[in-house]
């Protein structure tokens, strides 16, 4: 006989505890006992929040870029909190795509563009978008690269790319609507913005630079 699915009130009462004492080995190993990710994937659209809360954590530390889906349509919940987890956590599933050398060679070029080494992240992000061009965020980290040294119709062009591979990468939105205004075209970046508040409702900064933009172009 088939054993029934786990029921959603053990990972709440794990998800409490984790926020009680922020234990994130004890709350991985606790969800891992319990629920597999299919199972957590379910949980992400459960009508309460506290469950939905929980899973879309779980998934954050467990899951991969085989999840973005599920995080990128929590990115519009009508939670705040689950909205703020689906962002924090879709940004890590975005840098577990590839195997595991790409990966690290990922997290590589990411520090370099922080560092602003960016001679060096370029050649190795287009390394990686050689070996695996279904990397989205290959692509964006490539784009970083070349807006930070001013190529930015290149970074335009890389952003793009990603979102053809990603549709839920606003970060890559983002970036265009940067490169966009690098090149003046307002329009263009107001449009791009805006894609990006759609996917990703929390983002109050881009919230304000389209107010800004919109304000601009009517006084034009």
């Amino acid at each position: 006989m088939s054993q029934a699915p786990p029921q959603p009130t053990s990972l709440v009462q794990f998800y409490h505890r984790f926020l009680d004492d922020e234990n994130v080995a004890d709350f991985i190993a606790s969800v891992s006992e319990r629920y597999a990710l299919t199972t957590l994937q379910k949980l992400c659209a459960w009508p309460d929040r506290p469950t939905r809360r929980g899973a879309l954590l779980a998934l954050s530390f467990l899951g991969d870029i085989r999840h973005n889906e599920v995080l990128g349509r929590a990115l519009s919940d009508d939670d705040r909190g689950v909205r703020m987890i689906a962002e924090s956590g879709i940004e890590e599933l975005w840098m577990r795509d590839g195997t595991p050398p790409q990966r690290q060679l990922l997290k590589r070029i990411r520090r370099l563009n922080a560092a602003g080494e960016t001679d060096l992240s370029a050649r190795l992000a287009n390394r990686l978008v050689d070996a695996a061009p279904r990397i989205a965020e290959a692509w964006n980290q490539r784009a970083i690269a070349l807006y930070l040294r001013g190529n930015y119709v290149a970074a335009a062009k890389d952003c793009r790319q990603t979102l053809r591979i990603n549709p839920f990468h606003y970060r890559a939105m983002i970036g265009c609507a940067h490169c966009q205004l690098e090149f003046s075209d307002p329009i263009g970046a107001l449009r791009s913005f805006r894609a990006a508040l759609e996917v990703n409702p929390n983002l109050e900064a881009i919230r304000s630079q389209i107010r800004y933009l919109a304000q601009a172009l009517e006084e034009l």
